[in-house]
């Protein structure tokens, strides 16, 4: 499924999809860009078996790190590079291998220093995970 360009500049779509792909820790978990707009982003991961705890469920950290991509990409849809202060995650249902998670992120407050956002994670039509984030402004991307 190619990403999806919801109004956001063209050049810094191409930009920001490039660096998407091509960032290690998103190629390591198997997180994929699926729309970029003006102050949100929306990402998927089809869980597998290396993101499970020794319960067999899959690790929260999981749902903590599609959560804070979300919120910077939304950041990122911007023009501005934000830098992760503060993030405080709520996982509220549990999720087995084999599923698929969805979350959007999105700019709630973007100050002078600091920026604002909240993500939501869900599995289906199950809501499995919500987070806020703090978020420094290191200025405009150079792309």
């Amino acid at each position: 499924m190619a990403a999806i360009n919801a109004g956001i500049d063209e050049k810094l779509f191409a930009y920001l999809l490039h660096s998407t792909q091509d960032a290690p820790f998103y190629q390591l978990l198997g997180i994929k860009l699926i729309r970029l707009g003006p102050g949100l982003s929306e990402f998927e991961v089809t869980t597998e078996e290396k993101h499970c705890n020794p319960l067999g469920l899959l690790h929260g950290g999981l749902i903590m790190s599609i959560a804070d991509a979300v919120m910077g990409n939304a950041i990122r849809s911007t023009g501005i590079t934000g830098v992760t202060v503060d993030i405080s995650v709520s996982i509220m249902a549990s999720v087995s291998y084999g599923s698929v998670l969805r979350a959007t992120g999105k700019v709630r407050r973007a100050g002078k220093t600091m920026i604002f956002a909240e993500a939501e994670v869900w599995c289906k039509d199950r809501l499995v995970g919500q987070a806020k984030g703090t978020f420094f402004n290191q200025g405009p991307i150079r792309h």
